[in-house]
């Protein structure tokens, strides 16, 4: 398993949640915005722990031009009928669905998890288009657990990017167009960097 140092403010064996009144939106352009809340999620150290050891993570293999490589993190996806792996997880979601559900109109339903081991884990640009995202306003909502990484939003076809270091707790919500006209991504990075899970909550039909 790859370890983690946890942060000092940040040692409580025990998961909870903070009030999402605290949320803090940013509008983006286009009918995209982006909320974020750091520390959401207190315990997220012993959390982390907890998932790098219990989850069932697999590699995974993709074709990219002329060739089949490796995906550079670890993945497991919960859909709508699994349990998610630990009971705050659970919480979480149920918390952001009433928070979020007038404005969505719908709660949320699959619980995608990312593993970073290193620096040398990262996502490339993309948006979450695969389903409804591609077409109809959505939502993604990201709590980040383990060391800070930086995830960058910038304006689909290019521009001048965001950057967001998230771990220990964090909370950011994509809303609105953004899966449509912005993009995200975790890069790869020389520097030295511990391991992060993301926990990816989405509503039905979005990828």
């Amino acid at each position: 398993m790859h370890p983690l140092q946890g942060s000092l403010f940040d040692q409580s064996p025990a998961a909870g949640l903070g009030e999402l009144s605290a949320l803090e939106r940013t509008e983006l352009g286009q009918g995209a915005w982006v909320d974020l809340l750091p520390g959401w999620l207190t315990g997220a150290t012993a959390l982390y722990d907890r998932l790098a050891a219990e989850v069932p993570w697999r590699a995974e293999r993709r074709p990219m031009y002329d060739r089949v490589v490796d995906v550079p993190r670890l993945l497991c996806f919960y859909g709508e009928q699994a349990p998610v792996p630990d009971p705050i997880l659970a919480t979480a979601r149920e918390e952001l669905s009433a928070h979020y559900g007038p404005e969505l109109g719908e709660p949320f339903r699959t619980a995608g998890l990312c593993w970073y081991r290193d620096g040398s884990d990262s996502v490339a640009w993309h948006g979450d288009t695969i389903g409804r995202g591609a077409t109809h306003d959505t939502m993604v909502a990201i709590v980040s657990l383990g060391a800070p990484r930086a995830l960058l939003l910038r304006p689909r076809g290019g521009g001048a990017s965001l950057r967001y270091h998230l771990g220990h707790g964090d909370l950011l919500v994509m809303g609105g167009s953004c899966q449509r006209t912005w993009e995200h991504a975790v890069p790869k990075t020389r520097r030295q960097a511990g391991p992060r899970i993301s926990v990816q909550f989405r509503p039905r039909g979005v990828r």
